[in-house]
Parts: structure tokens; C-alpha cells; sequence
């Protein structure tokens, strides 16, 4: 499996470049799994369906499956903050796992810049590539230079350095 990290401040564009990449990707013959930060208080079970009803009740795991989906919910009793390599063991075997968000992991990442943040690329080594949303960074790079929009050449990068971002943590 490969895994590349996509950073940036709030409102930078992540999910929708992410989008873009996973379309790219999975066009190219790839299966693209995605591990994401949440904040606080997220839900994705309906409030009243069976399987919200289960966690409600106090399950600490509920898998809810079909011929066409699965998806597993894990309520924990105290509040606990995974790291990026503990979520990657959770995924089945892919191409490639897109991460959004956990921009201070030792993860390969891509960084979204916006204007006014003060971007994290010159003094971090696991950014490998920067997407702005103008041609020029904000700070001066050696790393390639993506529009926040080119998802397919985001992708092509990817593809083309695939053996940089081969995962081989834990």
C-alpha cells in the first residue's frame, strides 16, 4: 500500500482536491482507500436506525454490513486520539490510502496552502509537494507546485512516485 497525506488549513480545499486524486487514482486501475480527521462530536450512523440504536446502547464496536457496503463504528469510553499509522492498520488491502487532515504526523504529505496561514512546507520534511491557489507558493520551494484544481496532476505525481510513498510503518 501506498500512503500520502493531504494537509492544510480549514477551508483550503483538501476533500475537494481529495476527490479529484481518488478519481484520478481509481481511472487508473487503483483501489483508493481514505483515512480522515474528524473533529469532536462527528456522527455518521442515523439517529434511530438499528445500528445508531445499538451504540446508543453502549456497543463499543457496531458493523453494519450488505452486498454493497460495509462500515464499522467504534464508540470509546474515554476519549482517545489515534494516530495516523493506527488508523492505516484499520484499512483493508489497497493502492493506495489518501489521508486528510493529522498535518503533524511522520506521514508523506501534500500541502494545501491559503492565504493568510503560514504553511508548514519549509520546515517540514515529510511534505513532498505543495497546491496553491495561485501559481506562485508563498514560500519559496524546490518541491513541485500544483494548482489547488489539478487533481489529475496531483495524481500523475503520485502515480509517477509511487515507490516514495510505498507505507511501511508498523
Amino acid at each position: 500500500m501506498k500512503a500520502c497525506g493531504f494537509s492544510g488549513p480549514s477551508g483550503a480545499g483538501k476533500t475537494t482536491l481529495m476527490e479529484g486524486v481518488i478519481r484520478a487514482l481509481k481511472a487508473a486501475g487503483q483501489r483508493v482507500s481514505v483515512v480522515k480527521h474528524a473533529h469532536k462530536g462527528f456522527d455518521i450512523d442515523t439517529p434511530g436506525k438499528d445500528s445508531w440504536r445499538h451504540r446508543q446502547a453502549g456497543a463499543f464496536e457496531v458493523v453494519v454490513a450488505s452486498g454493497h457496503r460495509l462500515a464499522k463504528v467504534r464508540e470509546f469510553d474515554a476519549p482517545v486520539e489515534l494516530n495516523v499509522h493506527q488508523l492505516l492498520a484499520e484499512l483493508v488491502e489497497c493502492d493506495w490510502a489518501l489521508v486528510e487532515g493529522f498535518k503533524h504526523a511522520d506521514l508523506l504529505r501534500i500541502e494545501l496552502c491559503q492565504d493568510g496561514t503560514p504553511p508548514l512546507y519549509p520546515e517540514d520534511p515529510f511534505v513532498l509537494a505543495v497546491c496553491c491557489a495561485s501559481a506562485e507558493p508563498p514560500e519559496p520551494t524546490m518541491r513541485p507546485v500544483f494548482q489547488r484544481d489539478d487533481a489529475a496532476g496531483v495524481a500523475a505525481f503520485l502515480l509517477h512516485n509511487a515507490d516514495r510513498f510505498e507505507y511501511t510503518h508498523g
